[in-house]
């Protein structure tokens, strides 16, 4: 894939790196279709257990390349409503399948994250910045409502209604200290991000399979959960069928050893 560079440091752990570095790593219609390409076939590798998405160069993702406009591909005039939402439902697909994907997503956001660069890094489970990252939604910037790919969803719930209301509605630029104050990443690396997004990454695989996997589903599920109770029920149920896989005798046992050393 021209647009994307995947990459294995180590055999459980894959890094997407977005590879339009001449366009800030705009989305265009062919990085859209290769990252759905690659998010498919990584919720189908079992040996795949973390998964850290970058981009080549001084971004991350400055949102829809708005030079890669093509009307066979969004259609116009009278055919424009139905084709174009077609266009409009595949990128904001992204998030449904990066939030959907077994395993967790860590954004290393090395740069500007605008518009729809802003949405896929959001609907990551973890995210760290560089110094230089730069947030902005962007979208009302261009004549278009506020709330694309997502980010009327992810953006309330990582850094609370009130900051999302401003950052969407104001569509003001945060850096890298800004955005970790409101909570949108949770750390900033002083080094390489993608190297710090790994070591993030070492720690998750480092866990019982089914453990990580279960508690990012969880996780995002009881963001949506009506009542304590509710939550609890689906907790419960991941932790017995967490309790059936063997992992939890083994770091049980492992306890023991170092006790009795």
């Amino acid at each position: 894939m021209s647009t994307l560079e995947l990459s294995r440091p180590r055999p459980d752990i894959t890094v997407i790196t977005l590879n339009r570095p001449e366009k800030l790593n705009a989305l265009s219609y062919e990085l859209v279709r290769d990252l759905h390409s690659a998010l498919d076939d990584l919720r189908a590798d079992n040996d795949c257990r973390v998964v850290v998405l970058t981009g080549a160069g001084r971004g991350f993702c400055s949102g829809l390349d708005l030079t890669d406009y093509d009307p066979e591909i969004t259609g116009e005039g009278l055919e424009f409503p139905r084709s174009g939402m077609r266009f409009q439902e595949l990128i904001a697909d992204l998030t449904v399948k990066i939030q959907r994907l077994r395993q967790p997503v860590i954004a290393a956001v090395n740069g500007v994250a605008y518009g729809g660069g802003l949405g896929i890094a959001a609907a990551c489970d973890i995210r760290v910045a560089a110094e230089s990252a730069r947030f902005c939604t962007q979208f009302i910037k261009l004549g278009l409502g506020g709330c694309d790919i997502g980010v009327s969803y992810t953006l309330p719930r990582i850094i609370g209604a009130g900051p999302a209301f401003d950052l969407i509605l104001t569509a003001r630029a945060v850096d890298a200290q800004e955005a970790l104050r409101l909570g949108l990443v949770s750390r900033i690396s002083t080094g390489n991000v993608v190297d710090d997004a790994l070591e993030i990454a070492e720690t998750l695989c480092g866990y019982a399979k089914f453990g990580v996997e279960s508690t990012k589903q969880v996780l995002w599920a009881n963001l949506e959960a009506p009542s304590l109770d509710a939550a609890l029920q689906v907790e419960n149920r991941s932790q017995i069928l967490a309790s059936t896989s063997g992992a939890i005798r083994e770091a049980t046992e492992a306890f023991r050893r170092r006790r009795q050393s």
